[in-house]
């Protein structure tokens, strides 16, 4: 069944795209939750006429996130733990730490859900990476630290 998607799914696809699903994740699961609608002719109409006025504001957002990856390319990021001598940190160094260590040392606003720590878990001092989606097709893989306090 082709469906247009309201919001962003996880593993499924972005606002505003047409996506094939199983007919029974779209009828039970997806249309009431209210995350898709079914694409008729009509609906894909008027999706086609809402995404040509959305175009220009889309091109923009791209851009201001395409400049905000180059930005975070550049930085490494230090997060201060309490931590045994051995080096593990007491509890786990998680997305929404990052976003506000961001936030506090580069004043870059990032959204904490958009961050995905490639680790598993963070619980050692030391150096780590983290992938943040700022657009579509847009990413940006900074460095943090994580430093004893």
């Amino acid at each position: 069944m082709e469906i247009i998607l309201k919001q962003d799914v996880p593993n499924l696809g972005y606002k505003d795209d047409v996506v094939n699903v199983k007919n029974g994740y779209a009828v039970n699961y997806l249309i009431p939750k209210g995350y898709a609608i079914m694409a008729t002719d009509v609906n894909k109409k008027i999706h086609e006429e809402n995404m040509r006025q959305k175009s220009h504001k889309l091109e923009k957002v791209a851009k201001d996130a395409d400049e905000l990856a180059q930005m975070l390319q550049n930085i490494t990021v230090k997060i201060g733990a309490k931590a045994a001598s051995t080096g593990k940190i007491f509890g786990s160094v998680n997305n929404i730490q990052i976003a506000e260590a961001i936030k506090a040392q580069f004043n870059y606003e990032v959204d904490r859900k958009k961050i995905i720590i490639e680790s598993d878990s963070v619980k050692e001092l030391g150096s780590y990476t983290a992938k943040i989606n700022l657009h579509k097709d847009i990413s940006a893989v900074i460095n943090f630290e994580v430093l004893a306090e």
